[in-house]
């Protein structure tokens, strides 16, 4: 637990892991070394082909060409794809290790004497390897397989095929630990490629395929013609699609005449039935001819009326108006208006009776109206049987009709394939061609390389960075422990951390050079000011000191403040059970409260308790542990006292960066 804050803090951190720094540069150092020199050398042998454009390298399959309606295109496949695949598969691995097997006998042997060694060591480790393979095959944690089955996948694990995207053109690389070997291997590798290609991608048996199918086809078409034809004579037409349409386009015009003629009977007989309420209004006889002539009874009543309209004037002259026989007189004149009121004015003398011509007009009109109404019914049966008759040849037109399109479907789905069973017969008559001469679309245009040269490992490229290499896994790993550190080297951070003040940092007196004790010193005097003496008069002071383990210098703190608080005056007195009386300081001494019980009872009267840690020995967790402890029986820890800080630094290494900035 240090925290890094200049370069002097990184210096102390140096310091502070100093050895495991060492071990592990000295550790990479001695590695690289030795595989620079003992690692089994690599050589690469590397080859060119080039994959022409053709059939077997097409972004999409012939039958997509043919038949562009059945496969999506694809324009992400990559072609070099398959061959690197077929490159790299176990057929091809285990027909090379075969041969590798063969040749190897055959190998040169090493000569010098690094080869010589490593060729040692080689031996030695697959002569264990070998024994540890047995034993685990023996127990049956592995499956036995044979040496040319773990030639094959080491071949495998060594061979490398690659291409820049867009290109045609594989590199093919081949590491293996000897050049020669390397080279033979590559080109028995692309010597077997092109044999199993071309016996995998070989079209013998295609021409006879294709052969055979344009004659079936042929067939087929003729088959499909002769049914087709079948189904027109039976309907006696030569389309059945033209048949369907004229059947349609008849019923069409029939149930446009029918709804015509329907409309026409149904408005001859509503005019039938106006007619029929019209003559029913009308008479038969009308009156021709009329004579006319005054009513004689109604001139007798005038006549009448006068007369006694003369007699009432006569009575005027002799009678008032209100005298009784003008009354009755007026009476019988009033009577006498009335019944001349009620008499016709004129009387029909004679009168001449003939038929009547509107009746006899609507009874004409009435009768060709029903001729009408009966021969529009007639039309209309007329019209039903041959609706019948018609919708009877649609019904057989459209139960022929799915055979008749599932015979046509297939006629020109066969004169499809004819047509590309005929084109891809004669592709697939070249393609026999090329596969008797050997001719393919994969051209060498590097072949296996002899390359003396090792890939790995790279010796003095190794030699020049294993200093470099070293020093900066140092770095990590004095990062690593630095992470992974607990322990408490210095009083940063403690008190933000655990919430209990650090009241000083005492230094490590066995360790510290002489003008150095000024630094414990003023560390004490700080200790000193952190302590409440104004209390001291009154009710005196008890400070106990504790730890949690034995050698965190509790005896050693206690005696050098007891000096310190006697060389200014104060009476101390080093706790033996009494508690502390006015003008009197009391230290109590009370180490190692883990495994001595008694350091709580001391503890108990203490006023103030600080917890003695010791740097570089006590860690966190213990700090935490202990803290914990002392709250849970105290209630409170008043302060830390860290006690044998050292400065790791060494003195020749200070002396030296002083000069270096006073230079600057």
């Amino acid at each position: 637990m240090i925290s890094i804050r200049s370069l002097r803090d990184l210096l102390r951190l140096f310091f502070i892991f100093r050895r495991e720094v060492q071990i592990t540069v000295v550790a990479t150092f001695a590695i690289i070394l030795l595989g620079a020199f003992l690692l089994p050398n690599r050589y690469e042998s590397t080859a060119l082909l080039l994959v022409k454009p053709g059939r077997d390298t097409s972004t999409v399959p012939i039958e997509y060409a043919d038949r562009p309606s059945i496969v999506m295109p694809n324009a992400l496949r990559d072609p070099l794809l398959d061959e690197e695949r077929m490159l790299t598969g176990r057929p091809i691995t285990r027909l090379v290790a075969q041969q590798y097997m063969d040749a190897l006998s055959n190998a040169p042997q090493p000569t010098g004497v690094t080869a010589a060694i490593k060729s040692a060591v080689r031996a030695t480790v697959q002569g264990i390897v070998a024994v540890v393979r047995g034993g685990l095959e023996l127990v049956g944690l592995i499956e036995k397989r044979s040496p040319e089955e773990r030639l094959a996948e080491d071949l495998e694990k060594s061979f490398k095929v690659t291409h820049e995207p867009g290109s045609s053109v594989m590199e093919l690389t081949f590491t293996w630990n000897n050049p020669q070997v390397a080279q033979t291997v590559l080109k028995s590798w692309v010597e077997q490629y092109e044999n199993e290609r071309t016996r995998t991608l070989g079209r013998v048996s295609l021409y006879a395929f294709y052969e055979q199918e344009v004659k079936d086809t042929q067939g087929n078409i003729l088959s499909h013609k002769e049914q087709i034809q079948a189904l027109l004579n039976q309907l006696g037409t030569v389309s059945i699609g033209q048949r369907l349409a004229d059947t349609a386009q008849g019923l069409n015009d029939l149930r446009t005449e029918r709804n015509n003629t329907a409309r026409s009977i149904a408005s001859t007989k509503a005019g039938m039935e106006k007619i029929q309420e019209q003559i029913n209004k009308q008479t038969r006889l009308i009156s021709s001819g009329k004579e006319l002539a005054l009513n004689p009874n109604r001139q007798d009543l005038q006549n009448r009326i006068n007369s006694k309209e003369v007699e009432r004037q006569e009575l005027l002259r002799s009678f008032k108006e209100s005298a009784p026989p003008v009354r009755a007189l007026d009476n019988e004149i009033k009577n006498l208006k009335e019944l001349w009121g009620n008499q016709a004015a004129t009387v029909q003398r004679t009168e001449n009776i003939a038929p009547n011509p509107l009746f006899t007009r609507l009874q004409n009109i009435l009768n060709d109206q029903q001729a009408s109404y009966s021969r529009l019914l007639i039309q209309l049966q007329q019209l039903d049987a041959q609706l019948a008759q018609l919708e009877k040849d649609r019904q057989q037109a459209l139960t022929l009709e799915p055979q008749f399109a599932r015979l046509q479907n297939e006629l020109d789905a066969e004169e499809k394939n004819f047509i590309l069973y005929t084109d891809s017969l004669e592709k697939a008559r070249i393609d026999r061609e090329l596969d008797k001469s050997r001719i393919s679309n994969i051209a060498i245009i590097e072949q296996a390389t002899l390359n003396p040269s090792r890939v790995f490992p790279k010796s003095l490229l190794m030699l020049l960075l294993a200093i470099p290499l070293s020093l900066g896994v140092g770095l990590l790993a004095l990062y690593l422990f630095y992470l992974l550190d607990q322990r408490i080297h210095d009083g940063d951070r403690l008190e933000a951390q655990f919430g209990v003040p650090l009241w000083t940092s005492l230094q490590d007196l066995s360790t510290a050079q002489p003008h150095r004790n000024s630094a414990f010193t003023a560390s004490l005097y700080r200790l000193y000011s952190v302590l409440p003496l104004r209390q001291v008069a009154e009710k005196g002071l008890s400070i106990g000191l504790t730890s949690a383990h034995s050698g965190e210098g509790v005896t050693f703190v206690v005696e050098h403040l007891r000096k310190l608080l006697e060389e200014h005056g104060h009476r101390v007195r080093v706790g033996d059970g009494r508690p502390a009386e006015p003008g009197e300081i009391q230290l109590i001494d009370a180490p190692n409260f883990y495994s001595n019980q008694q350091a709580f009872v001391h503890l108990r009267d203490a006023d103030l308790i600080a917890l003695v840690v010791r740097a570089q020995t006590s860690t966190v967790p213990m700090l935490q542990n202990a803290l914990s402890t002392l709250t849970t029986a105290f209630k409170h820890v008043d302060g830390i006292i860290l006690n044998r800080r050292r400065f790791e630094i060494p003195e020749q290494v200070l002396t030296w960066l002083g000069r270096f900035r006073s230079h600057r």
